[in-house]
């Protein structure tokens, strides 16, 4: 007896059809798509609501969204993706392994603004919320279940601080990923490989990720099929790594293997300083427990949640603090992953010998809702509560004034502040990485530096010794520079 037990705890774990609770596919009612759907329409609103609004009010917090727009206007002229922000004639393959983006291509001919990237970018991530949901009710049987994870998902930390970052290439990864675990979730092998596959045109280091959804397929008993996956993944982040991102790289090589080898000021780390570091910061770990602590850590109990590790590998090895906690848009990949191994772990545990367990299994879907909506409360969309969100300031009136005075189609040489809003109808280039190149214009926010801009001239000067240039519109934030 206690031999049966035992395996059919285990087939609830891996998923092994004739499990109880791991009826196959075919056998499980339907889950209907529309309320879900409407979850994600407001979800895609709320998303790009925010978005929205903090371009417009230009909070941009980083170049990213300059470069995204700067390489899909180049795919959608059918040109090669150079991003003169990352230097004169960059080609962005060079630097991550993203052609997914060209996908994007036929929006920006109808919306030709980085502003699409935007919304095309909430549309994706709202997506995945009809995934979850439908997912979840289909395995555990319960609409309530179904639409509180979805909703949990869809205000969880890890969308909403990808949200605030503005667009990424990863924005691709969050449906695909969503789509693999359903079908491994469901035991649809041949869907879970077609589903993860295309990950490796997301960012170079997904096929490590492809690679681990081939582990998971070998564990649940596809033994080939895992393998070849598995093997295609770690080809595939070789090939990229090794042969293509040098191909069309400046410096022959990934440049982004410094972010392991060198800390931020430039020094040298050993292998076991490197593993030292990893294992020691708490900012790490404190990503780690708030990732697995929105499932209640139930999420522990299903093999989905090695997907995981290949992105938590990298961030723990890197030297880069932004790579470590909680902000910016790496840990979105991994929402749809936890919350669908939550959904496993819930039918894993029905069968459970541990009466705590399978009674906590009734109820850690409600916790983990309630969870993800008091943390909201701290958590970037709440600030489209706030009436002051919403108000021009004038500091924004003056840097809208600044792109204005910017004629379109000339060459410009700007800071994070204008970068995105010039790239539509521009040539544009970033301050500290235009060096080869003698740009028509130059628009400076004068507070924006380390310390601020009494003489924009003169600054001209130290950047462009070669040529001259003038002021031809100023403010109390922004100068724009006309060469002469």
């Amino acid at each position: 007896m206690l031999d049966v037990q035992n395996r059919s705890a285990e087939e609830a774990v891996t998923g092994t059809p004739g499990a109880p609770g791991t009826e196959p596919a075919e056998a499980l009612p339907p889950a209907p798509l529309r309320p879900y759907v409407i979850l994600a329409v407001v979800l895609t609103g709320l998303y790009f609501l925010y978005s929205w609004v903090q371009y417009t009010h230009f909070r941009t917090p980083s170049w990213d969204l300059g470069i995204f727009g700067q390489s899909v206007r180049a795919y959608a002229e059918f040109r090669a993706p150079v991003v003169d922000i990352k230097g004169p004639g960059f080609h962005i393959l060079g630097d991550h392994f993203s052609p997914v983006t060209a996908l994007l291509a036929p929006l920006y001919w109808v919306w030709s603004s980085p502003v699409s990237l935007l919304f095309a970018q909430a549309a994706l991530f709202a997506s995945g919320a009809v995934v979850v949901g439908r997912t979840t009710q289909q395995i555990l049987g319960s609409r309530a279940a179904g639409i509180g994870l979805a909703l949990a998902y869809g205000l969880s930390w890890g969308l909403q601080e990808a949200v605030k970052s503005d667009f990424h290439e990863i924005a691709f990864a969050v449906p695909l990923l969503a789509l693999t675990c359903r079908a491994l979730l469901l035991g649809r092998w041949t869907a879970a490989v077609a589903w993860s596959a295309p990950l490796v045109l997301v960012k170079e280091d997904m096929g490590l990720t492809v690679a681990m959804v081939g582990a998971v397929l070998f564990l649940k008993g596809q033994k080939k099929l895992g393998a070849a996956l598995a093997g295609f993944g770690v080809a595939a982040f070789a090939l990229t790594v090794l042969v293509l991102i040098p191909a069309a790289s400046r410096v022959g090589e990934y440049d982004y293997w410094s972010k392991i080898e060198k800390t931020g000021q430039g020094t040298e780390t050993s292998f076991v300083q490197v593993i030292g570091d990893a294992l020691t910061s708490g900012e790490r770990w404190e990503m780690v427990v708030f990732l697995l602590g929105i499932t209640g850590f139930l999420a522990l109990r299903s093999p989905l949640i090695l997907l995981v590790l290949p992105t938590l590998g990298w961030r723990f090895l890197s030297q880069d603090p932004n790579h470590w906690g909680m902000h910016w848009h790496y840990s979105a990949i991994l929402m749809p992953v936890v919350f669908l191994a939550l959904v496993d772990g819930v039918r894993a545990v029905r069968t459970s010998p541990r009466a705590w367990l399978v009674s906590y299994g009734k109820v850690v879907v409600p916790v983990a809702t309630a969870v993800a909506l008091v943390l909201a409360a701290n958590l970037p969309l709440r600030e489209l509560t706030k009436p002051e969100t919403y108000r021009t300031d004038v500091r924004a009136e003056q840097a809208r004034d600044a792109v204005a005075a910017v004629p379109k189609g000339a060459s410009v040489e700007t800071d994070v502040s204008l970068l995105a809003h010039l790239t539509a109808d521009h040539r544009v280039y970033w301050v500290g990485t235009a060096k080869g190149a003698t740009p028509d214009y130059l628009a400076f926010d004068l507070r924006g530096w380390s310390q601020q801009i009494t003489d924009p001239e003169q600054l001209a000067s130290q950047l462009h010794p070669e040529a001259r240039y003038e002021i031809t519109h100023r403010s109390d934030g922004f100068a724009v520079l006309k060469r002469v």
